[in-house]
């Protein structure tokens, strides 16, 4: 989710490395799935993989893909994901704890062949159908995902981004089921769970808090967020360089009003 890049860009400040949403920003179980396995696998993506985004975009993306990566032409595109894939399916194999932030329950599946999108790159509604995932479904996807990532830890998270567009009702089912089937999931322990939809909601529960659209933590919520993962993830004698390496990152992007010398 966009929860994960921002989380993301905070643990390489501290030091970490990683590879932050190698497909851009995923939002439900499935198409994170998905692209967890095309790390695996390691297979690029084709010409038929391209499709032109409307709404008078005309760029080229695909179904696997966040907008982010939409190019003027397919080459452009091809290249561009094939490069990505490559280093991050490379990333993958080495990496020894994956987390994986779950931003909605709901999808949109193609109505010609069933295939849920990671997004629907604007192009015309009725080529879609939204739906919702229920409690088993999610779990058997999350399942899955535990077991494509085997040798690795597994980290849970429920993104605290509030998914308003059919309302807050929606919103709240759908984080709902998310959280019930990450915790049938974590059940037998073969994966972690970190709660940073509660942490939103329950301590930092004002709306000072978000950003003006009311959807999105602000940056000092996300720093508490990761503050507390942090605390939460590393033995206490490690915490004192990680904030340390904190600050030289603050510090490297620091620029003086006034010129040196």
């Amino acid at each position: 989710s966009c929860f994960a890049t921002a989380a993301g860009t905070r643990m390489k400040d501290a030091g970490f490395d990683v590879m932050v949403n190698p497909f851009g920003a995923l939002y439900n179980p499935i198409s994170i799935s998905n692209a967890v396995s095309r790390l695996r696998s390691g297979i690029g993506f084709t010409e038929q993989d391209c499709v032109r985004m409307g709404a008078g975009a005309d760029k080229i993306c695909s179904f696997y893909h966040h907008t982010s990566f939409a190019r003027d032409t397919e080459a452009e595109f091809l290249d561009n994901a094939n490069r990505a894939l490559k280093e991050a399916s490379g990333f993958w194999k080495e990496a020894s704890v994956a987390v994986i932030t779950l931003g909605t329950a709901a999808c949109w599946q193609r109505n010609d062949t069933g295939e849920v999108v990671a997004n629907c790159l604007k192009r015309p509604s009725g080529e879609f159908t939204r739906k919702m995932l229920d409690v088993g479904r999610a779990a058997a996807v999350l399942k899955s995902l535990v077991a494509a990532c085997a040798g690795k830890k597994v980290v849970f998270t429920v993104s605290p981004i509030r998914h308003l567009g059919e309302g807050a009702h929606r919103n709240q089912l759908s984080k709902s089921i998310l959280l019930l089937a990450v915790e049938e999931v974590c059940k037998d322990g073969r994966a972690l769970y970190f709660p940073s939809y509660e942490i939103m909601m329950d301590e930092l529960r004002d709306y000072r808090f978000y950003d003006p659209g009311m959807t999105h933590p602000t940056a000092q919520a996300e720093d508490y967020i990761m503050e507390r993962f942090l605390e939460w993830g590393l033995h206490a004698e490690d915490r004192a360089s990680v904030q340390e390496r904190q600050k030289e990152a603050l510090r490297s992007r620091h620029r003086p009003i006034l010129p040196q010398g």
